[in-house]
């Protein structure tokens, strides 16, 4: 573009002061015609980068999610090829699930048998209750026949003592009595001892055997339940619609469940972010939603209408740790880091495949020297031709 208008600047050069003569060619008219293009390039180049700043470094970004198997195994199963579209729920690689299948089955054994004795508890909580009742009931019968036997004890006795009866009738009472109070005594002390066994209850009002077994019952579903869970991982599915780069995992291979060790990365396609780097002076203009335009290398040509989504005002240059310790402040100045603006792609262009990590450049339009813009924009189409050319020499 500087070119072309260098080229129009000199044709009309031409025919004002050689062509036609018009005014003189001396050395102030000299001076002056070379003064006024570095002056108005220069002009033109300042209010460009301030009102449409460009920029050289645009990337496309995809979110990567380290696949880490939930369970440690030996693979058993790779579906899926590398670098091909993989959609959302597709079997990504399967464990062998026997070991996982063989714990599944202890698990529902240990429930069953908590179940079981759970059972058996209840019945001997209601072995005692029924104790209980029982010995209530016979300590109630036997003072019925107590305050009999007192009642014939003192009527044999006011008999013997008017000479009236025999004293055999009235030791046969005594005697009578002495049994029941023996037998009442027997009833409470047996009647203390369930009652003892029962007064062991928990919150719940169940004796201690019955709270274990439910405890035990509880803690062996919940481990059926783990297990479960673990059977489920020996088959890992697409979290999103993507593909696997460079995939190195093969049957055999032993799987294991290490954060720091996946077994594979794979690239989301949606949501991916194109970021556009700028120095931290030409965004003074940029808000979100002026319109954009970039162009990358993989689709020479091609201009892709963008908006402005936000600017990230964060580099790490802002990050202090917070310690005890003084900054350790380096003794020259550190270079100044760029500022990065995410750029939304319009609707018109989104079906297009854009690999992650595809550079290329483009530039922001603002609501400032909108005179300017097409000239900007001259500037882009002209850049994008350029990739095209490839230059090689092998």
């Amino acid at each position: 573009m500087d070119i072309i208008i260098l080229g129009i600047y000199s044709f009309f050069v031409w025919l004002i002061f050689i062509k036609f003569k018009w005014l003189p060619w001396n050395i102030v008219s000299q001076v002056i015609v070379v003064t006024i293009p570095i002056i108005g390039l220069v002009t033109i180049i300042l209010l460009l980068n301030i009102y449409t700043p460009s920029s050289s470094d645009v990337r496309t970004i995809n979110y990567v999610v380290p696949i880490v198997p939930r369970v440690t195994g030996q693979v058993t199963e790779v579906p899926i090829e590398p670098n091909r579209p993989i959609k959302k729920g597709e079997v990504l690689f399967k464990i062998d699930p026997v070991p996982f299948e063989i714990a599944v089955k202890v698990a529902e054994a240990a429930v069953e048998e908590a179940k079981v004795a759970l059972v058996t508890a209840e019945a001997g909580q209601r072995g005692l209750e029924f104790e209980v009742k029982n010995a209530q009931a016979k300590k109630a019968a036997l003072g019925s026949q107590m305050a009999l036997a007192k009642k014939r004890v003192d009527q044999f006795g006011q008999l013997a003592g008017a000479g009236a009866g025999r004293g055999a009738d009235l030791e046969t009472a005594q005697a009578e009595l002495a049994t029941l109070e023996s037998e009442i005594a027997g009833a409470e002390a047996a009647e203390s001892q369930v009652k003892q066994k029962l007064s062991a209850l928990t919150a719940a009002g169940e004796i201690d055997t019955v709270a274990q077994a439910k405890a035990k019952i509880a803690k062996a579903e919940a481990d059926l339940a783990s297990a479960k869970y673990d059977l489920e991982g020996t088959v890992h599915y697409a979290p999103a619609d993507g593909r696997v780069a460079n995939l190195a995992l093969r049957p055999g291979v032993r799987a294991s469940q290490i954060p720091m060790a996946p077994v594979m990365s794979f690239i989301e396609d949606n949501d991916q972010w194109v970021v556009a780097f700028y120095r931290q002076n030409e965004l003074r203009y940029v808000v979100p939603g002026n319109e954009a335009e970039i162009f990358l290398k993989t689709h020479p040509g091609k201009i892709i209408k963008c908006k402005v989504d936000s600017i990230l005002w964060a580099t790490a240059q802002g990050q202090m740790p917070i310690s005890g310790n003084l900054p350790n402040t380096q003794a020259y100045g550190a270079p100044e880091q760029r500022i990065a603006v995410r750029l939304l792609i319009e609707p018109q262009d989104r079906e297009m495949f854009l690999a992650a990590g595809v550079r290329g450049a483009g530039a922001i339009y603002t609501e400032h020297g909108t005179a300017l813009h097409i000239m900007r924009k001259i500037f882009v189409r002209v850049s994008t031709k350029t990739d095209w050319f490839v230059l090689k020499l092998h």
